[in-house]
């Protein structure tokens, strides 16, 4: 999950610049993703988590640690972007529903990430995601996730990357 797992810290602590809706509102009259998702932040973010992934599957083949699993580049970028895709789409509706940049939105927040990489990977690379994608992984990830997010978004704040801890 690394290369899903870095992106978004990464888009927050280098983006700036451009906003991907180029600051135009929805039908609603509401910003389509908002400020805080630009061009700048999505292309990092996605490149270093791809970046990530390659270091991965170096390790793997170079190191001889079979334990960790077989990624595949294509696997390693539809994980990356999908990750911040799935950021976006969180964001799409967050608009929607009224919410501002930065207010807390329970579960969305921390699970937005993992839901856009599987969405990918399931349309993408089914086969890889149903043969990695055990029970037991399946529930670290639900356990790991909120908990990373929670630090992650600490260490932020701490750092002024972001605005708010959480």
């Amino acid at each position: 999950m690394l290369p899903a797992y870095v992106p978004n810290s990464v888009a927050a602590a280098t983006g700036g610049g451009t906003p991907i809706d180029l600051g135009r509102n929805f039908s609603d009259g509401r910003r389509i993703f908002g400020d805080g998702k630009t061009i700048r932040g999505f292309c990092i973010g996605v490149g270093v988590g791809i970046l990530v992934g390659v270091l991965q599957i170096w390790i793997r083949d170079f190191s001889g640690i079979d334990s960790l699993p077989e990624l595949t580049i294509p696997v390693v970028i539809l994980l990356s972007s999908g990750a911040l895709i799935g950021d976006l789409a969180k964001s799409f509706f967050k608009r929607r529903i009224g919410k501002e940049r930065g207010e807390k939105w329970p579960v969305a927040d921390q699970y937005d990430l993992v839901a856009g990489a599987f969405l990918l990977l399931l349309v993408f690379q089914f086969h890889w995601l149903a043969s990695t994608l055990t029970p037991v992984i399946f529930v670290w990830i639900l356990v790991l996730t909120p908990l990373l997010h929670r630090v992650v978004n600490i260490i932020g704040y701490l750092t002024k990357v972001k605005d708010v801890p959480w």
